[in-house]
């Protein structure tokens, strides 16, 4: 597909999308703030760890699955 030739149905499309996604856009609420006490602090950041204690599987027992 030759790109140049097709600019400016590009562009309007481009625009076309922009112009809908305005208008779908423009009745949502504002966000509202969570109360103090739900909202987490920097330095209380808890780092989650998952720990796998599997065994890996070999080449023939992949292959029977």
């Amino acid at each position: 597909m030759n790109i140049a030739k097709n600019m400016e149905a590009i562009f309007v499309a481009i625009i076309a999308i922009a112009a809908a996604t305005s208008i779908a856009t423009a009745s949502v609420p504002t966000l509202r703030a969570a109360p103090a006490s739900v909202v987490a602090s920097s330095d209380a950041t808890v780092m989650h760890t998952v720990y796998v204690s599997a065994r890996r599987l070999s080449a023939e027992e992949k292959a029977a699955l």
